[in-house]
């Protein structure tokens, strides 16, 4: 095998065995629709045309709370618009599977839905406002306890949103994270692992609820990241803004 290709590989197989996790698809009724896959498609050219946003992620790493009020946080490391959307209906659900996750790396389950006010796919992403539309954190109290991810990796490593009912029809902007908080009892520890996917809603929905700039979801000491996730914990303060439940 050529030197390079060996190095290729050795790469690959390093960055897979640091690997935590993303989302790589995403299931509508029977409808499967491809993810972005930051291990291939860099090596692709021209990449697969798909609605999650590219990503510089090889490694399949995190994003720490020092860099909470860097773009970054907002769709992971370096990450542009994916090129297309996903139709889907208000009140609709969307499954969004993971690859496999360490059932080490407890913590909640986030999801966010931002307008983007015109084409997603050329959006500005500092610019856009998430709205909280679904949470699961600690499920069962305990140290550490069952956590959303527990149940998110006893579902086939899969996730399910509901669009909210009444939100206005439009192009969005879902922002889908994991955070592990398996090493959050000390400053920057919890680990964010953001993924972002286009898509289009349709419906008679009029709600358009005020969000909040990426870069704002949370600071690092708030109590829901900074955690310790292996004393007696009977509840767990969910980070970020209110939830919208329209």
């Amino acid at each position: 095998m050529a030197p390079i290709a060996v190095a290729l590989l050795g790469g690959l197989l390093a960055a897979r065995a640091a690997a935590h996790g993303f989302v790589s698809q995403v299931k509508i009724g029977s409808t499967y629709y491809q993810g972005y896959d930051p291990t291939k498609y860099p090596y692709i050219t021209p990449a697969p045309t798909v609605a999650g946003w590219t990503d510089n992620n090889l490694g399949i790493g995190f994003v720490a709370p020092d860099q909470y009020q860097n773009p970054n946080i907002i769709c992971h490391n370096d990450a542009t618009p994916g090129k297309t959307h996903i139709p889907v209906a208000a009140g609709q659900a969307v499954s969004l599977l993971w690859t496999p996750w360490p059932d080490t790396h407890l913590g909640p389950i986030i999801t966010y839905m931002a307008n983007c006010n015109g084409a997603c796919e050329t959006v500005d992403k500092t610019k856009l406002q998430f709205v909280k539309v679904d949470a699961s954190g600690l499920i069962t109290p305990g140290s550490p306890g069952t956590w959303a991810t527990t149940n998110m990796i006893a579902n086939n490593n899969t996730y399910t949103v509901t669009i909210p009912k009444n939100l206005a029809a439009g192009n969005y902007v879902m922002r889908h994270e994991i955070i592990a908080l398996h090493s959050a009892g000390s400053v920057d520890g919890a680990q964010n692992y953001p993924s972002c996917i286009n898509f289009a809603v349709t419906g008679s929905g009029t709600a358009k609820p005020a969000g909040t700039l990426g870069e704002q979801l949370y600071t690092e000491n708030d109590p829901g990241i900074l955690f310790n996730l292996y004393k007696q914990n009977d509840n767990y303060p969910m980070p970020g803004p209110a939830l919208f439940t329209g």
